[in-house]
């Protein structure tokens, strides 16, 4: 995202993983190696959002943050670890980023004066058109 809120790695530091054995490609590797991986971070108790941004992540991805405030994420695509890891955190800050975005209230307008009159003229000219198509019988 080019307007992006936070800054990609600034909420590293308040970020957990954990890393168990994953059901995704590998062959034998799956039973051997904990690839995937799984993200959590406590919005709650963030020291680096403010106190409005967390109201908004809140609200926004309530879906995905348990009773205590924590969000949860994983990933299990990859065959390694590493790969996991930063599609998850790609995921998080696409996520945290979408939640704090806002948009632009929409302004009614009125159509102008003149693309009334010409919208009205159009259908005049399209009646009288199909009027001039019907049979007459004198």
């Amino acid at each position: 995202m080019k307007d992006s809120i936070i800054v990609i790695g600034s909420l590293d530091s308040e970020i957990e993983f954990s890393f168990s054995r994953s059901s995704g490609p590998g062959c034998q590797n799956v039973n051997k190696v904990n690839s995937r991986v799984e993200l959590r971070f406590d919005v709650q108790n963030s020291n680096i959002l403010t106190e409005a941004q967390r109201e908004k992540i809140v609200k926004k991805l309530h879906s995905r943050i348990n009773n205590e405030g924590v969000l949860h994420l994983s990933n299990q695509d990859e065959r390694s670890q590493l790969k996991n890891k930063e599609l998850v955190l790609k995921k998080f800050y696409k996520l945290i980023n979408k939640a704090l975005f806002e948009h632009k209230k929409r302004i009614k307008t009125k159509p102008s004066k003149e693309s009334v009159e010409k919208r009205l003229k159009y259908k005049k000219e399209n009646a009288e058109k199909k009027q001039r198509r019907k049979p007459s019988f004198d």
